[in-house]
């Protein structure tokens, strides 16, 4: 499937998120070009919106739909380190894109909201992991949670690409994201339902032009 007809079956199916046609679009974008030039996704979010991160950093991190290789040059080198098991790495793991979700680190994210302020929990390890041209995918119903804009916020300062995911009003975090996906609901039940199938469309976008 090419990744013009993977957003438009996406619309097809779900006719309410033609609103956010061109910000999906242009995020898969941004998000290609940073895995092409060597950079990283961190991801992160609140509640529903953690379980998301951690969801789509599990997309990207091995295969979705299509069947993804390791280069040739890691399949030598592996069987370089061990000829025997190096056989069956090389046959069984799977060509990954970089992705961190900053909702998994329980011992660092506690020891931040212990030690500093819960506030930070996002914004501390965007300062640690962040590089310029990395993009940030900051997900959050509302676009008011403090520790997703700090986050936003800290990636703008490191010259990242910051995504937002929010609801239709976009919230503070509109003001500091490059992009600002808002999917056209206000509750957070119903603003988590599109968020799915928003990111499945941009892993299956992304999949399919880098694989």
């Amino acid at each position: 499937m090419k990744s013009e007809d993977a957003l438009d079956e996406l619309i097809s199916r779900i006719p309410a998120l033609e609103s956010c046609k061109q910000e999906i679009s242009l995020a898969a974008e941004a998000i290609t070009s940073c895995f092409k030039s060597g950079g990283t996704l961190l991801a992160c979010g609140n509640g529903g919106s953690c379980a998301d991160a951690d969801h789509m950093v599990g997309e990207l991190m091995k295969s979705f739909e299509k069947k993804r290789s390791l280069p040739e040059a890691l399949k030598k080198r592996l069987l370089t380190a061990s000829p025997k098991r190096g056989a069956y790495l090389a046959d069984q793991l799977q060509a990954a894109l970089p992705a961190i979700s900053l909702c998994s680190q329980s011992s660092l994210t506690t020891a931040i909201s212990n030690d500093m302020d819960a506030a930070l929990v996002f914004a501390q390890q965007v300062a640690g992991y962040g590089r310029k041209g990395d993009v940030l995918l900051a997900i959050s119903t509302s676009g008011n949670s403090q520790n997703v804009v700090d986050a936003a916020i800290t990636a703008k300062a490191k010259e990242m690409i910051v995504v937002g995911v929010t609801g239709q009003e976009g919230g503070k975090l509109h003001s500091y994201s490059d992009i600002t996906i808002r999917v056209p609901a206000e509750s957070t039940a119903r603003v988590q339902e599109y968020h799915l199938p928003v990111y499945h469309a941009l892993c299956r976008i992304i999949e399919n032009r880098l694989f």
